[in-house]
């Protein structure tokens, strides 16, 4: 491969690099062709976009960004496909789920809530980070339960404030 093609590959990875709050470094390596063709897909069906690069020209890659991710240099060794994700814990969940299958693919490393994690031993971590959006869910759950227990709370007592109400307007007369 010309200089000027791995510039260009180099470029591109940058920009996706950068273009991705999250990534994951993972090894498909072993995995057959029927096995590699239906992870893409379950990537594709998840918003995750995995490209198998070359070690390299990830490592030059990872020094233009805008990420200190210098930790992550130990683990360009091997066969390497890194996943694009705008959700943290989603190739997580997808890795999780195709694993009860096949042995692989392993994850090597993740970036993921600006930060690192190292390690297949960190699938579980992975899956349980909770995304913004679940977050903010359980966020505005949380806020609503006091104003659900007053609302309610007024509503079963209607009746005997109204009955509290007509006894002192009855008093006074």
């Amino acid at each position: 491969m010309k200089r000027e093609e791995k510039d260009i590959i180099v470029n591109n990875l940058v920009d996706q690099l950068n273009g991705s709050p999250h990534f994951y470094l993972t090894d498909t390596s072993e995995l057959n062709a029927e096995a590699t063709s239906l992870l893409r897909r379950r990537c594709f069906e998840s918003k995750i976009k995995m490209v198998v690069v070359k070690n390299t020209l990830l490592k030059r890659a990872l020094d233009k960004t805008d990420y200190n991710v210098e930790e992550l240099y130990d683990v360009l060794k091997g066969s390497t496909a890194i996943m694009f994700t705008k959700t943290g814990n989603t190739p997580a969940k997808v890795i999780k789920e195709f694993r009860k299958k096949f042995e692989k693919p392993l994850i090597k490393a993740a970036y993921v809530e600006e930060s690192i994690y190292i390690g297949n031993d960190q699938l579980e971590n992975l899956v349980n980070i909770k995304s913004k959006e679940e977050l903010l869910g359980d966020i505005i759950g949380l806020l609503q339960s006091p104003m659900k227990t007053v609302i309610s709370q007024l509503k079963s007592g209607n009746n005997v404030l109204a009955g509290v109400l007509e006894t002192l307007s009855d008093k006074k007369e």
